[in-house]
């Protein structure tokens, strides 16, 4: 371990922190200069990172930058359970060639953030695959249905008697025997994941081991301030586009302008405040939304990605103007249906998909609304087709 920096550590230790179990043995681990074996499991139930995940990787950054282990484990076998923390409703299965699908290029992505030689990667599929009945059993009978049914979800699904599985009942055991299998110390998630990890305290107490610290995050809202959910598409990822994440925080509601700026830069609370103070002092929220985009654009793509970036939304959105690099769609005919350019170009990812798109008005060519999506239309070179607010394509004949 490198020098004890005990600034870095108060900063760790409350820099969007929520709750710390045990805290002042957490701190004088810390203080001690132990290298701590550090725990987070991720679960590859799609193939995107987003922000509000990312909030626990640039917290374990702090502390791999500390000098401490960090310990990944890639869920590949507790993706296919599926995680029910903070879920209403009963989540399907997933097969395994999904999750290794969804695992392609999950590295990549978390070396964004993290040193990837530095980390100590796992697949719970490992160990976890190889339990037998009677181990499941014995790590089940640490736990009571009551515990498991008094946990919030469950029971609001239990009162509005909705169905809830015994497979969703075995996942915090699973995730709870991750932390014996590789000897965690600390363990860091989201404060959904409170039950999961508090399960594996008591199950590495049953193993002969000490019992992990938990250390949980605050949670991020999606840019409509709803619940943050790929598939309600309020989110932003860490792999999207430099364009793309600077469009979509500038459409993101005001109120969430501060929250965003706390749990997803690496601004200094002063910083940060100054924000604040501007905002409360009666500055345009586009201008401090505009500074967010920059910084977490800058953040995962560099700043030269991020001044384009905000070159190109300003030529776009306030003086009205194409942006200068479009993809292009390389036309293999003169005439086209445009529901069938939208599919093919990929801006949708259905027939029936694009064909909403059209009939709601999302869809301009040169300047013009179509709402027809059934006609036929001859290209033109260098015409260009616009979806929604940030998406062109240019034809190429």
């Amino acid at each position: 371990m490198s020098k004890i920096d005990s600034q870095k550590i108060k900063n760790s230790l409350t820099r969007n922190v929520e709750q710390i179990i045990d805290s002042k043995h957490l701190e004088n681990q810390l203080m001690a200069g132990k290298k701590l074996r550090i725990k987070h499991g991720v679960d590859p139930t799609g193939p995107k990172y987003h922000l509000g995940r990312a909030i626990t990787l640039w917290k374990l950054k702090e502390f791999q930058d500390l000098g401490h282990k960090i310990i990944l484990i890639l869920g590949d076998y507790t993706a296919q359970i599926g995680d029910p923390s903070d879920k209403l409703n009963k989540r399907p299965f997933l097969s395994e060639k999904q999750v290794n699908e969804n695992l392609k290029n999950y590295q990549i992505q978390i070396s964004k953030i993290l040193d990837p030689k530095k980390i100590e990667w796992h697949r719970n599929s490992k160990w976890l695959a190889k339990l037998t009945p009677r181990q499941l059993d014995e790590l089940a009978d640490l736990f009571s249905v009551q515990q498991m049914i008094t946990r919030r979800n469950f029971k609001q699904r239990w009162d509005n008697e909705e169905e809830i599985s015994i497979r969703e009942l075995h996942y915090p055991l699973y995730q709870g025997y991750d932390s014996v299998a590789i000897k965690a110390d600390l363990e860091i998630g989201g404060t959904d994941q409170l039950f999961n990890l508090l399960a594996g305290r008591k199950i590495q107490e049953a193993y002969g081991q000490k019992p992990q610290d938990i250390m949980t995050l605050k949670m991020l809202e999606g840019l409509d301030g709803d619940k943050m959910s790929t598939t309600r598409g309020n989110v932003v990822n860490i792999s999207d586009a430099p364009g793309e994440q600077y469009g979509k925080i500038m459409s993101m509601r005001d109120g969430l302008i501060l929250k965003y700026f706390e749990l997803c830069t690496i601004l200094s609370q002063e910083e940060i405040e100054m924000v604040k103070r501007g905002l409360d002092g009666g500055v345009n929220p586009r201008e401090s939304k505009s500074k967010l985009a920059y910084e977490i654009v800058k953040l995962y793509h560099g700043e030269k990605a991020a001044r384009i970036a905000e070159d190109e939304f300003n030529k776009i959105f306030q003086k009205r103007e194409l942006p200068e690099n479009m993809p292009i769609f390389k036309a293999k005919k003169e005439k086209y249906k445009l529901i069938d350019i939208l599919a093919e170009a990929k801006f949708a990812a259905s027939k029936g998909e694009a064909r909403r798109l059209i009939e709601q008005g999302a869809v301009e060519i040169d300047g013009a609304i179509i709402k027809d999506w059934n006609s036929e239309m001859k290209l033109k070179n260098k015409m260009v087709i616009k979806v929604g607010k940030r998406r062109f394509i240019k034809i190429d004949l």
